[in-house]
């Protein structure tokens, strides 16, 4: 592997130069959704063109825990400690037990008014419980990622989900509203365009509404299915933007400076903060699962 590109020398207060991610799950067809279960010591992730949901621990190796999930994508946890799922083929948000065997699965969203949703792709709680996702329509283009057929809404938006069932439109300026995180304090919503290759910034107010949106980063390669492109992010805990792109992942600090970017050996598409003290990057990156130790934690 090649060395941490470095653009900026505060890239490697955050991350070794020579880091090495190692392949801890391989097979697959195009991982996706990782999220980690602190109370059993595992990684659950999606592989979304295999239409099945896998495990990983250091213990126990790899396994399959789901099949058939309606080719499920990003995933999160709810405040109760369940795991939520993006389900691009049912066109649903839907929650369950936290082994992700989906057996006791229930829709939380499917609808937005009387139509139904596009292709929910991923998924963030807020501290208050609410469920934040994206609707974009990539699962509707085809057969592979979803279910093809036309797109019931002609706009794709970032929603928030209330306890009552309630939706409301966070934004909907998107091409392809992908990958989604919150800042350290809450105070902004981070959401990738994909094919804009772009990351676009949401200011909140104390009550989580949109006061506004800015482009927080531009120019995350040309949208190259090959190299990699802008989908999952996450904050560190210092407001550091890290979001996957082509050759691995890119880092950004709070302003939208970009900082390096950590190669990862095959399109990534997805990532997460896990293990002893939050400082173990988890990447999904089609084929394989991969992980890599940093200097930093993950925000909450």
């Amino acid at each position: 592997m090649p060395h941490v590109e470095v653009v900026d020398e505060r890239c490697l207060q955050l991350v070794d130069a020579e880091v090495a991610p190692a392949r801890i799950a391989t097979g697959f067809v195009f991982t996706e959704g990782p999220v980690w279960i602190e109370e059993d010591q595992c990684l659950l992730f999606s592989d979304l063109r295999g239409d099945t949901r896998g495990r990983w621990s250091q213990r126990d190796g790899c396994s399959i825990v789901a099949q058939g999930t309606n080719k499920a994508n990003g995933m999160t946890r709810a405040a109760d400690g369940c795991l939520v799922v993006c389900e691009p083929a049912s066109s649903s948000v839907v929650k369950m037990s936290r082994d992700g065997s989906g057996v006791d699965r229930h829709v939380l969203a499917s609808h937005y008014g009387d139509k139904e949703l596009n292709s929910p792709s991923d998924c963030v709680t807020k501290s208050d419980g609410t469920i934040w996702f994206t609707d974009n329509t990539a699962g509707r283009r085809n057969n592979i990622s979803g279910i093809q057929r036309e797109p019931s809404l002609d706009f794709k938006a970032v929603y928030r989900l209330h306890d009552s069932g309630r939706l409301d439109i966070v934004a909907d300026d998107f091409d392809l509203c992908n990958g989604l995180c919150f800042s350290p304090d809450e105070s902004a919503l981070y959401v990738a365009d994909t094919t804009r290759c772009q990351i676009v910034k949401i200011d909140l107010d104390d009550a989580g509404n949109s006061t506004g949106s800015t482009i927080f980063a531009s120019d995350i390669g040309t949208f190259d299915l090959d190299e990699g492109y802008t989908d999952g992010l996450r904050c560190d805990e210092y407001g550091n933007v890290w979001v996957t792109g082509p050759r691995g992942i890119w880092i950004f600090d709070q302003d939208g400076t970009h900082l390096g970017v950590v190669p990862i050996p095959e399109v990534s598409t997805n990532l997460t903060w896990a293990g002893p003290g939050s400082t173990t990057v988890f990447v999904t990156a089609t084929s394989s699962v991969y992980r890599f130790d940093v200097k930093v934690r993950g925000a909450r």
